[in-house]
This record gives structure tokens, C-alpha cells and sequence, in this order.
């Protein structure tokens, strides 16, 4: 794919609720043509057909999350701090492009046979947060996860879905609850502080590690 002149960039970002309610097979290039005002010919020059242009919308929602979550990670307090403020950029990304979020709801399956688009999505999301799980187990904000990798794409998945759903589906644009329901239903499920509520009241630094309270709080996640 050439690169794509910002003005051109901003406006075939239009074309993202023509695909998302026709998916991409039903929509003809002549018709995003016609919602983006680009024509045809220079719609083929910058991208490889319809695939193209749902790969360029992709593209930038993944560009935006990745800033957002390195500025996550990279932001102080524990790691479970971070990870509140990872959900929360990405709720504000997917509220910031409404339309791509629509987009890839109904065309994930596409987009995940997508290469550049699986290998951007690891980089923006699942290896940053896959290392956030690990630093949450070693400075004791996060129970041990056994597979950090699949558990950072498990969250992804739970958050895009929630935020779209609220966002596109209910005409809501207050992703503020979707952060309050991510953070009940799950982060406060791998916070070390719960976990250890969960232990017995009757073990002692007698009672071995495999009956601590702490043993269900490795979590197999897949």
C-alpha cells in the first residue's frame, strides 16, 4: 500500500459505516467512492481494493490503541494501575472512532486472517498487556496468570466487545460504565488484594503452600 495523503486518510475513514452495515463482501468500491468522495482510480491507486481500505480503517483504530496503551504502561503506580488505565484508553479510542469500532465488530473474522493486522494488534496490545500480567505477579497487584498472552487477548476482546456494544449498538457514548463493568467483572477478579480475601480465615504460616489461600490464585486463563 502507497501512502496515504492525510486528507485522503480522513475521509476513506467514512467508508467504515458503509462496510460495517453491508460488510465488506456487499460493499462495492464504487459505493465507498461515492460516501468518501475519493474517486475510484485514486481509491486503487493508495489501497488493494476493499481489503485495502479495511485494513488502512483498522490500521489507524490499532495506531491510536497503541499509543494509548504504551502511554498506560509506561505510567506510574503498580501494574494493576496500569492496567485500569490501559481499559480506559482503549474505551476512549473506541469512542473517538465510532465508526471503525463498528467496523471491526462486524468484520472481525476478516480482520483477524488479516496479517498486518494480526501482527499490529500484538504490537499495540496483547505483548504490552501480556507484560503488565507478568509485572502485576512480580510486584504482587496481579495473581500469577499462566498464559498471559491469551489472557491480554481474552481482555481485549471483553473490552472491544462491551465498548462497541454501548458505544454503536445503544447510541451511548459514555464509555465511563463500560470501565466500571470491565474493572467489577474483571480486573478486580485478578487483583492480588481479592484474591487474598478469598483465602481461608483458618490457615496459618503453618498450612502448606498448597493449601493457602493463595493456590486458586494462579489462574489458568485458557
Amino acid at each position: 500500500m502507497r501512502p496515504v495523503p492525510p486528507k485522503i486518510a480522513t475521509k476513506v475513514m467514512v467508508a467504515a459505516d458503509l462496510i460495517a452495515e453491508r460488510g465488506l463482501d456487499g460493499t462495492k468500491i464504487e459505493e465507498i467512492a461515492g460516501v468518501t468522495g475519493i474517486r475510484k482510480a485514486t481509491l486503487y491507486y493508495h489501497f488493494e481494493g476493499k481489503e485495502g481500505i479495511l485494513s488502512f480503517i483498522f490500521g489507524v483504530v490499532l495506531d491510536a490503541l497503541g499509543r494509548a496503551v504504551e502511554s498506560a504502561v509506561h505510567s506510574p503506580g503498580s501494574a494493576m494501575d496500569r492496567l485500569h488505565r490501559v481499559v480506559q484508553g482503549h474505551l476512549d479510542v473506541f469512542a473517538t472512532y465510532p465508526r471503525a469500532a463498528r467496523a471491526l465488530h462486524f468484520d472481525l473474522g476478516r480482520a483477524a486472517r488479516l496479517p498486518e493486522i494480526d501482527d499490529r494488534t500484538r504490537a499495540a496490545y496483547i505483548d504490552a498487556v501480556a507484560g503488565l500480567f507478568k509485572a502485576g505477579a512480580e510486584d504482587g497487584s496481579i495473581v500469577k496468570i499462566l498464559n498471559p498472552q491469551i489472557s491480554a487477548v481474552a481482555l481485549l476482546a471483553a473490552t472491544s466487545t462491551a465498548a462497541i456494544h454501548v458505544t454503536v449498538m445503544d447510541g451511548d457514548d459514555d464509555v465511563r460504565k463500560v470501565a466500571q463493568v470491565i474493572s467489577e467483572l474483571i480486573l478486580d477478579g485478578l487483583s492480588r488484594g481479592r484474591c487474598a480475601e478469598r483465602g481461608s480465615p483458618t490457615e496459618t504460616s503453618e498450612t502448606p503452600p498448597s493449601e493457602k489461600g493463595e493456590a486458586p490464585c494462579a489462574l489458568p486463563l485458557l
